[in-house]
């Protein structure tokens, strides 16, 4: 009998494991029904597309069927990494974004500590002092908050939408700025400093199993000291599945617009156009 050539052996296996492994499992971008023989399909398909919930995905058992397991293991891997992974150079670049910074040191300080990433870190507000670009009408920030992923799908169409609707209503813009690790108050700290009327911060929202890429859109009419929740409009859900980001970038201007003209945001922007 010839002996097995155990070391060949070993080494086609393995070479069928990586195989394996290399292999790119595909998932349908639309939502596909789980459930075997539905008593109404079309009540079902129609529920299913008005809603990101895990609906009509069926069962195996007392489980849940492999593909949707996997899903959302891969939704939940998302929401992780557009928390904790790094804008890319490369955007900023290709969007001439200055890079600033908050007082949040690293990821975890930014998690633990909410008042590290309302204010720019000295260095930056320096840097703003000296290069930023003085009473202007509006100030755009951008900024990763908690979904790196949601500035990465976004902003390259949403920043030129903006800008264009604003050229176009003749509202003076100061040149926009990226900021890591920040939060929404960050933008009373920037506006203190370029002296604006109002201050637009686009910021990645905190992401979910649905998404990992949604994106609000906070503005503020000269923010101060005595600055509450109440005075900010917010605008939110922008994302390929919600407000498409150009879309979102035409309708922020007309909303600037009037906030301008108003002078005021919030409730109080509310009020006055009922007025």
């Amino acid at each position: 009998m010839k002996p097995i050539d155990v070391d060949n052996l070993v080494q086609r296996v393995w070479d069928e494991v990586m195989k394996k492994r290399q292999e790119v499992i595909q998932f349908p971008e639309q939502k596909q029904p789980g459930v075997e023989r539905p008593k109404n399909p079309e009540a079902l398909e129609q529920a299913m597309s008005r809603t990101p919930a895990r609906i009509g995905i069926g069962r195996a058992g007392t489980r849940m069927k492999t593909t949707s397991y996997l899903q959302f293991r891969i939704d939940q891997a998302a929401a992780q990494d557009a928390v904790m992974k790094s804008i890319t150079p490369e955007l900023l670049d290709q969007l001439q974004l200055p890079a600033l910074h908050t007082k949040a040191k690293d990821m975890q300080e930014y998690l633990m500590n909410l008042d590290s990433g309302r204010m720019l870190s000295d260095e930056s507000a320096a840097w703003l002092a000296q290069h930023g670009e003085k009473g202007k009408d509006v100030q755009i920030i951008i900024s990763d908050g908690l979904s790196t992923s949601a500035c990465e799908a976004t902003i390259p169409d949403l920043l030129p939408a903006l800008m264009q609707g604003l050229a176009l209503k003749k509202i003076s813009v100061a040149k926009p700025v990226f900021i890591h690790r920040g939060r929404v108050w960050v933008q009373d700290h920037v506006a203190s400093i370029v002296k604006c009327k109002v201050v637009i911060s686009l910021i990645g929202e905190r992401p979910g199993l649905a998404t990992a890429e949604s994106l609000s859109a906070y503005m503020i009419y000269q923010p101060n000291e005595n600055t509450v929740e109440s005075d900010r409009t917010v605008i939110s859900n922008i994302h390929r599945g919600g407000t498409p980001p150009i879309e979102a970038g035409a309708y922020l201007a007309e909303l600037l617009e009037e906030i301008l003209h108003y002078q005021a945001s919030g409730v109080k922007y509310a009020q006055m156009r009922l007025k």
